[in-house]
């Protein structure tokens, strides 16, 4: 069908007000008022700021009143402990209301911060959905985060309670959360009231006397005693949650998240952006502990009234490079939302698709990757295996829903592979040069977004207004700063080519380590590759290369080595002054699949670091250092 994209958008940014105050309409609100945006609220305006409403009745009370009891609501699926369970929306709402309930008995109430720091099982959407029932305020620490990570978390959020898992699972290991939780509780300052403590089979954990609670068994009480608790009116303008990102100083900076324009925006973009329909099965193939797990996994899909699916698990190795297509088949899944990194790994241990054909996936219609670059490469072999559109699309933690994607609910746009193709509705995506000019189409610059940001997006950091200010408004006034560097065609398609920072200097030209990337993800042995730009005392900084290969390859790394090299002086030129082409096994990423660039650098120009909070395997850093080194390059802090 043809595209209805340029339309929507044309209707939003001729009328913005009228534009968000219908979609408001496909929320259920306690209260409505007549202003749907405040410019002199907050730090760049509030959206909805008279208007009251629940986000848990919108995604569980109002579907079981309007005929979706018993359609499933969630499902969970978990290889690694090789067990499934299905929830219906009635008998999900009748696990949430049992957990609220057991919340309140501990005085948890509208506007306590409770920290949840749970693996990908069922009751670490409970814990969620319990809290926005309450009124109260969640904060979802990945599950497995260092004790004084999650002290910083504590020490900022205040919560009156934590509520947790006693442990977390990986393929090969159980990691025991309880004694990380009572490390950072003893680390912070601040000290939680209460911790409730969901007990798994596979390592059960010691209860503190008086302040610790064993969660299952008092949620299992609530239910059978059919206790029940009422929906609590919050302002549209109160957050639901706040969700820690990683910040430049080290200090973690609380993303607010508010309630009622964060409804609106992921309503709309289910059947807009993601064309998928109430009842259908959507998932999103990532962890609670992340934006999209909040926003894909449990709140849009349950919003829009869809099936979720929490799947507890990897894309290879569980057992193998074909568990997505199990999932997939198994579950009538119509549409995936994940990682490139996913298929990247899929692609290496499976690069010619062999796994795909063992499974039915007639009723699979789309693919949406985010979270970080998806290079040309790994989408086209995504579309060559799936059949399916491949959907890249570009989003922030800060904004919570997609900037620039490809509406295949509003039909589809053709593909530009390395684009993410268009803004939607909501965000003006502007390109400036270091002094706030606008520039030309086709060249590189910082990717901006005109003030004010859309229903959705964070309306400041917890307890943090200045700081806010400054991370993000302050260096382009009138203007969102994404830290993100890109280029935006004449057809108003946009590339990001790195974060601002992993834009390179070389002799004086500006150059993009993304641009690299997909050169090097051509050559044919290539899995995976990185690029990063490493001191230099002649040409400020020279760009490195690390490679990771395909299953199978068998040729000398020293030869791929040097075909890699060429490629970039043939693709590129010799402006890029790529030399530097490292095989390493594998690459140094966060839990969610991003690769640690930065560290990488740190290392090469031998300055010191601290070891990231989400590193999946602290080992690798010294793996990369002895690489460099193997190619010479020996970093002297």
């Amino acid at each position: 069908m043809a595209s209805r994209y340029s339309e929507v958008y044309a209707n939003w940014k001729n009328d913005p007000t009228s534009f968000w105050k219908a979609a408001a309409g496909d929320i259920d609100w306690i209260k409505t008022g007549e202003t749907v945006f405040d410019a002199d609220q907050g730090q760049y305006g509030r959206w909805f700021p008279d208007w009251e409403c629940n986000t848990c009745y919108n995604c569980l009370d109002r579907h079981v009143e309007r005929g979706r009891p018993g359609q499933p609501a969630l499902i969970y699926d978990s290889p690694i402990t090789g067990s499934q369970k299905t929830y219906t929306y009635e008998e999900l709402l009748e696990h949430v209301q049992g957990h609220a309930a057991v919340l309140q008995d501990q005085g948890v109430g509208k506007g306590d911060r409770v920290i949840i720091y749970m693996p990908m099982i069922p009751e670490a959407a409970m814990a969620m959905l319990a809290c926005a029932r309450l009124g109260a305020i969640h904060s979802v620490v990945f599950g497995g985060f260092a004790a004084n990570e999650l002290a910083t978390r504590i020490d900022d959020a205040k919560p009156k309670a934590i509520i947790a898992a006693s442990c977390g699972i990986e393929p090969g290991r159980v990691i025991a959360y309880k004694p990380l939780i009572d490390t950072a509780i003893d680390l912070s300052s601040h000290k939680p009231e209460s911790c409730f403590v969901f007990q798994r089979s596979q390592r059960e954990a010691d209860l503190v006397p008086g302040r610790d609670h064993d969660a299952g068994q008092l949620m299992q009480d609530a239910i059978t005693q059919g206790r029940t608790v009422e929906c609590v009116p919050v302002k549209a303008t109160d957050p639901l949650y706040v969700l820690y990102t990683s910040g430049t100083t080290g200090q973690p900076k609380g993303v607010v998240r508010d309630n009622g324009g964060h409804m609106v925006a992921l309503k709309w973009t289910m059947p807009n952006l993601y064309g998928v329909d109430p009842g259908e099965v959507f998932w999103a193939a990532s962890d609670v502990g992340w934006v999209v797990g909040h926003s894909y996994i449990v709140y849009a899909p349950l919003l829009h009234g869809c099936t979720t699916l929490m799947f507890e698990g990897k894309p290879v190795g569980t057992p193998d490079a074909g568990v997505f297509w199990r999932v997939i088949s198994e579950h009538n899944v119509v549409s995936l939302f994940t990682a490139p990194t996913a298929f990247r790994a899929i692609r290496k241990e499976d690069p010619e698709g062999k796994f795909i054909p063992q499974y039915d996936l007639s009723q699979f219609r789309s693919l949406f990757l985010a979270g970080e670059r998806a290079d040309p490469e790994t989408v086209n072999w995504a579309i060559d295996q799936l059949g399916v559109p491949v959907i890249d699309h570009w989003w922030q933690t800060e904004t919570g829903w997609s900037i620039v994607g490809n509406p295949l609910g509003l039909g589809q746009l053709p593909v530009k592979p390395g684009s993410p193709t268009v803004p939607m509705p909501g965000y003006d995506v502007q390109i400036l040069d270091d002094a706030g000019h606008p520039l030309p189409a086709n060249t590189l610059g910082n990717i901006v977004v005109k003030l004010p940001l859309p229903p959705g997006c964070l309306p400041t950091l917890w307890n943090a207004d200045q700081r806010f200010r400054d991370a993000y408004l302050a260096e382009f006034p009138g203007y969102y700063k994404t830290s993100d560097a890109g280029i935006m065609d004449d057809d108003g398609y946009l590339s990001i080519m790195a974060r601002t920072d992993d834009i390179i200097n070389v002799a004086g030209h500006r150059l993009s380590t993304g641009g690299m990337e997909e050169v090097l993800a051509q050559h044919p042995d290539v899995a995976e590759c990185a690029v990063i730009g490493i001191a230099d005392k002649l040409k400020g900084q020279l760009p490195c290369g690390f490679v990771v290969l395909k299953a199978g390859v068998k040729r000398e790394h020293a030869v791929i080595e040097g075909e890699l090299v060429k490629l970039v002086r043939e693709k590129i030129g010799p402006v890029a002054a790529f030399k530097i082409a490292i095989t390493v096994e594998r690459l140094p990423k966060t839990r969610s699949g991003k690769i640690l660039r930065g560290t990488m650098r740190q290392i090469a120009d031998g300055e010191t670091y601290k070891m990231p909070a989400t590193i999946d395997d602290p080992a690798i850093l010294e793996e990369i250092a002895q690489a460099l080194e193997s190619h010479g390059i020996v970093a002297t802090a």
